[in-house]
């Protein structure tokens, strides 16, 4: 009996091996997600930091880089005998890149029920503004040489 060679199933069923631990490693670091909209002259960004020790969220701008970083702590309850242990701990970090136009001098945040907030105004050079165009004196009319003459 002939053997039928398929060239796809070996590598298939290696990617899957390989896809499946990297998989495994990216779930276990900390992520977190957020939403950004505009509300007028400022912007609002809300991130995701479920059970995140309040004390260690630091939030700090530095040239075109909003950084977030948190630490979320195993909880310690002496000797325990773990069945399930999904959620993870350790360090959050969350590094986005800001444009121009920004007050990132004028910041606000709050954390709470598990929510950083940050309200990021927009600088006042970079808000939107009317052009007052000034008239002066009496309309000028320009004729062609062919009405002059």
């Amino acid at each position: 009996m002939a053997a039928r060679l398929e060239p796809f199933t070996e590598t298939a069923r290696w990617m899957d091996q390989v896809l499946g631990a990297a998989r495994e490693a990216t779930a276990s670091v900390p992520t977190m997600p957020m939403d950004l909209f505009r509300s007028g002259d400022h912007y609002v960004l809300n991130v995701d930091i479920p059970g995140a020790d309040p004390g260690t969220i630091d939030v700090g701008v530095e040239d075109s880089t909003l950084t977030i970083r948190a630490q979320r702590s195993a909880r310690a309850d002496g000797e325990v005998q773990w069945l399930a242990r999904e959620r993870t701990t350790g360090s959050y970090v969350r590094r986005l890149t800001v444009g121009r136009g920004l007050a990132l001098d004028a910041v606000d945040a709050t954390y709470a029920d598990g929510v950083l907030t940050l309200t990021i105004p927009v600088a006042e050079e970079a808000r939107p503004r009317r052009i007052e165009v000034r008239h002066g004196g009496a309309a000028t009319q320009i004729s062609s040489p062919s009405e002059q003459g």
